[in-house]
């Protein structure tokens, strides 16, 4: 009677201790502005969403700016990692500052030493099967990539249905002892089944809607919880959409980085241009040469590359090559004097290996 008076003071210091610091902490679901049930999609949209109007750079006269923008991060960090969200969930933040006995149930692990509260074992939990994952490819343009998109997708999913009859479910491996005789007893293992429903699987087509959030990256994948195959016994599988990028005429992406090519005249690389590049939202990207362009010359455009998966606001560059394409047939003698005296430079005709970059 002692031991469990003891055992209960003990529990209500440590759920008073555990209030206490969960309240003491900063309120991650607030900050974000999602409810506690918020999936992961909606916490990274509200993130993206609350990250561009809370930018520093766009509030340079709030001085709370930057604390908020730090909160925000700290919010975002924990909220989409699941073990984090997990342990936030049940301590607060001070938890995840000590990491809340490393994720184990804090009163198991305070009076798991002491057997007479127990009886001195725990009780043995049950792996519950899973269904299959599935993965299934998303081909998606470097567009949506950019500005991001909602593509709907319809999913033929099985699903199990009620049926006549019952099924031995639950299967497990027991010991069962047998008394053999005065004294003498025999443990075997057998199979032990329950008595369930019988079900059956039907195909059900599903509308999924997949956000193709901004600056993801190609094979990045987005996970649909019990979206998979089921199991008859246990859980479903999850869906796994993975993105792929399709090929763009225009644009080559490498990380945040894009890279395209500009053909221009002869004239034109002598003599500079100015021209317009249509960019993946539409928006143009100014190009002015005011000097000589050689062919394999590059421009860097900062800012006008991909976005940032995990901020949105921050860009990558665009890296522009320029080839020269030379006019095809002969000049008059009087054309290669003129471009001689313009020039006024002599033979610069060498042979050399330019494999080995001499």
């Amino acid at each position: 009677m002692m031991a469990s008076t003891v055992y209960s003071i003990c529990v209500f210091l440590f759920m008073c201790l555990f209030v206490l610091q969960a309240l003491a902490g900063r309120d991650f679901y607030k900050i974000l502005g999602v409810p506690r049930s918020a999936s992961l999609n909606q916490i990274k949209k509200a993130y993206r969403k609350l990250a561009k109007e809370l930018h520093p750079d766009r509030n340079k006269d709030d001085p709370k700016t930057q604390e908020k923008f730090q909160d925000l991060g700290a919010a975002y960090e924990v909220l989409s990692d699941p073990d984090k969200r997990k342990t936030y969930d049940k301590f607060g933040e001070e938890g995840l500052k000590n990491d809340a006995f490393g994720g184990s149930d804090p009163f198991a692990s305070f009076f798991g030493d002491f057997g007479f509260f127990t009886g001195g074992h725990r009780p043995e939990e049950r792996e519950i099967p899973r269904g299959a994952d599935v993965v299934m490819d998303l081909w998606v343009t470097l567009e949506e990539l950019y500005s991001g998109n909602f593509v709907e997708v319809i999913r033929n999913k099985p699903v199990m249905k009620p049926a006549s009859g019952t099924r031995k479910c639950n299967c497990r491996q027991e010991m069962v002892t047998r008394q053999l005789g005065p004294g003498r007893f025999q443990m075997t293992q057998q199979t032990v089944c329950d008595e369930c429903p019988n079900i059956k699987l039907v195909n059900e087509e599903k509308l999924l809607e997949i956000e193709v959030e901004p600056g993801m990256h190609d094979g990045q994948e987005q996970k649909f919880i019990a979206e998979g195959e089921p199991h008859i016994d246990g859980d479903p599988g999850d869906l796994k959409v993975r993105i792929k990028t399709s090929p763009h005429a225009i644009f080559e992406r490498r990380g945040d980085d894009l890279y395209t090519n500009i053909t221009v005249s002869l004239t034109d690389a002598l003599c500079g241009f100015e021209m317009d590049i249509t960019h993946l939202d539409g928006h143009k990207v100014h190009i002015l040469r005011d000097k000589i362009t050689w062919p394999g010359a590059r421009l860097r455009k900062k800012n006008e590359g991909m976005p940032n998966y995990e901020n949105n606001n921050v860009f990558g560059t665009l890296y522009i090559t320029f080839d020269v394409d030379f006019p095809k047939g002969q000049l008059s003698k009087e054309n290669i004097e003129v471009i001689k005296k313009i020039f006024q430079e002599d033979s610069k005709t060498k042979v050399y290996n330019g494999l080995q970059g001499f």
